[in-house]
């Protein structure tokens, strides 16, 4: 340990140690709540912000609204005194490990939207004292710890890696997943300086079980664009396939079981209606706007978020022949039911769900459109969907089913009669093949 760390660190490293550090973590979504109950378990003293008043009172009174968040977990860390929710940001300055867990929306143009991280930095440089460590946690493009966070916290005249220690470490949360959690899904970090490298290791040591330690913030911030523009070019690739394999006659879904049997060279992706959740629809177009500064295109990211951006529309063609072909119903007089809201199987997280896309392209078609899931009983307040804010989920019934001239499938959850609903609709297109998974066949069932 050089002159340096003598000085500066260990005050820090003993708390964190010895759990007497207490933790602020900044933003409780998705990302942030999960976090906060597993510094709680890990016995810090943890304070999670939120600007939410209604947030802050929910979980100060027990209520969870996040599903990996389990409210007798919540409770038992409240009544340990190991977390609270608080809207005072100037309790940052009690806190001596700072997260930051925070949206990174795109704007209009898909371009980053950074407001709530310069924001967020700029509330933590008021309060910000000596021997704190801040992370990023938010995913964004390389550079971003160091090019926005860091000259913001210094403003104040604190030096990183002197006076406070800085980092960045991407989330990994992946909603809904029962065999990976906070705690057991390995964790990439990286400090600004070897001093704040030694400090955030030390840290998420004590709340996760791996930590893997990269050599700057650069480099784990491409780690986590990497993770998602993997996803999201295989993702597009299957899409692609499908919409050529569906002209040809060929089940797609048939074609990916077969080509998974081998046991070397192939990983299975599947195809959908559309990307969502926060991540691959977004993450991508931040790399594809940094490296602009370097005079580079992204030509491959870039046309895989134009494929699957288009599989919305893929999907409405799909509905519209059939309508035409099965019934002699155009698509401005029908009623057609989304099942499915949210982004993804078996969970409540709507965030860049395609069913938006699709009930948008559906509407503006003068088609009349309602929605069934059973984990969403009423759509939210979002920023690019306010319109459909209080709409309410459909009961479904038999009678129900009847009543529409096509159900779409958005998300498969597993709670769903499925063979009700192939017993009683009139035409459902299939775009999980979920129908053919659970070995039910019907005429009146079309993948897309």
């Amino acid at each position: 340990m050089d002159k340096l760390m003598e000085l500066v660190a260990p005050t820090l490293l003993d708390l964190i140690e010895t759990r007497k550090a207490i933790v602020g973590i900044i933003g409780l979504g998705y990302v942030g709540l999960p976090l906060a109950v597993a510094c709680g378990w890990a016995a810090f003293p943890t304070i999670g912000f939120d600007i939410d008043e209604a947030k802050v009172a929910k979980l100060n009174s027990g209520q969870s609204y996040i599903d990996s968040v389990n409210r007798d977990d919540l409770r038992k860390l409240l009544a340990g005194e190991k977390f609270r929710a608080s809207s005072k940001f100037e309790e940052i300055k009690k806190c001596d490990v700072v997260v930051i867990c925070v949206p990174t929306p795109l704007s209009r143009h898909r371009e980053p939207d950074l407001q709530f991280v310069v924001m967020t930095a700029e509330t933590i440089s008021k309060h910000l004292r000596r021997g704190q460590l801040v992370v990023l946690e938010s995913t964004t493009y390389p550079g971003t710890t160091e090019e926005v966070i860091k000259p913001i916290l210094q403003r104040g005249g604190f030096r990183s890696g002197r006076e406070f220690f800085l980092g960045f470490s991407p989330e990994r949360e992946d909603p809904g997943n029962k065999a990976f959690g906070t705690m057991t899904i390995p964790k990439v970090v990286a400090g600004d300086d070897r001093v704040s490298s030694t400090v955030i290791e030390a840290f998420y040591r004590c709340v996760v079980e791996t930590v893997i330690v990269v050599s700057s913030p650069k480099v784990a911030e491409a780690v986590k664009i990497t993770e998602n523009v993997f996803r999201s070019v295989n993702i597009a690739l299957v899409n692609e396939l499908k919409v050529i394999y569906d002209a040809m006659g060929i089940d797609i879904w048939e074609v990916i079981d077969a080509a998974a049997t081998k046991p070397f060279g192939y990983m299975p992706f599947y195809p959908g209606p559309g990307l969502g959740g926060h991540c691959i629809p977004i993450d991508p177009f931040y790399l594809t706007w940094k490296s602009r500064e370097y005079g580079l295109t992204t030509r491959f990211i870039e046309l895989a978020g134009e494929i699957n951006v288009s599989m919305p529309r893929y999907v409405v063609g799909r509905l519209e022949a059939e309508l035409d072909y099965t019934q002699k119903a155009s698509l401005g007089s029908a009623s057609v039911l989304i099942l499915g809201l949210a982004y993804k199987r078996n969970v409540s997280d709507i965030r860049e769900s395609p069913s938006f896309a699709l009930m948008e392209l559906l509407e503006r078609r003068n088609a009349s459109v309602d929605y069934y899931d059973p984990f969403v009983a009423m759509i939210p307040e979002t920023r690019e969907h306010a319109h459909f804010a209080g709409r309410v989920s459909i009961e479904l019934t038999p009678e129900k089913c009847q009543s529409y001239n096509a159900i779409v499938v958005v998300t498969d959850h597993d709670n769903v009669d499925y063979q009700m609903i192939a017993d009683n609709s009139r035409l459902v297109i299939d775009t999980r093949n979920v129908f053919s998974r659970k070995g039910i066949a019907s005429s009146i069932i079309v993948k897309s």
